[in-house]
């Protein structure tokens, strides 16, 4: 959800900019001012000292701007904190059969899948990461394959090996898996 915030909010954002920055620009160019702007012609200032007086004498004015400030910086905090924020899930929530549930530690499992992932024929490198909710989590896997190994091959042996115990050892109906491929920086290899 929070990558879908972001993205809306930095859509918003950008046209308002695009909107006003290029009405302003297109004024000062010398471009005949839309009926909508509040500005008619190119020497206008910003804002004149009766715009800039205007709601200085009325008693709900600065109340209401400080209100908006205030909103404004708590929604930026929100997002500043949300985006921060370590993703990590720190429990899965197991089924145990019984109708009570037990907790496993993410870092565990994680620490499992990174070590069967890395224990794969031509992978020099694994790390993993558990997103999701406790009781829906889904996996975040990096691999760095050696020179000369199938990128295929290998994703079919994490899938069959790695994720499945992870899966099955936590009981979990599915788990969700993202799986990024890189390479073994090598030296050139001489072909005669």
């Amino acid at each position: 959800m929070l990558r879908t915030v972001n993205r809306v909010l930095l859509g918003v954002v950008g046209l308002v900019l695009v909107v006003v920055g290029g009405s302003v620009l297109a004024v000062g160019l010398g471009a005949p001012a839309p009926s909508w702007w509040i500005h008619h012609n190119q020497h206008d200032v910003l804002l004149s000292d009766a715009e800039r007086t205007r709601w200085r004498d009325a008693g709900w004015w600065w109340p209401a701007v400080l209100a908006v400030l205030a909103v404004l910086v708590l929604l930026a905090l929100w997002w500043l904190t949300a985006v921060l924020r370590r993703h990590r899930l720190r429990e899965v929530l197991v089924d145990t059969g019984d109708g009570e549930g037990a907790l496993l530690r993410g870092r565990a499992l994680q620490g499992v899948l990174a070590g069967q992932a890395g224990d794969l024929n031509g992978v020099a490198h694994a790390h993993a990461l558990l997103t999701g909710r406790p009781s829906a989590p889904e996996a975040r896997v990096r691999l760095q394959l050696e020179p000369h190994v199938d990128p295929g091959a290998a994703l079919d042996d994490l899938t069959a090996v790695a994720l499945t115990n992870a899966r099955n050892s936590a009981g979990l109906a599915s788990l969700p898996a993202e799986v990024r491929l890189t390479g073994v920086k090598h030296r050139a290899e001489r072909v005669s």
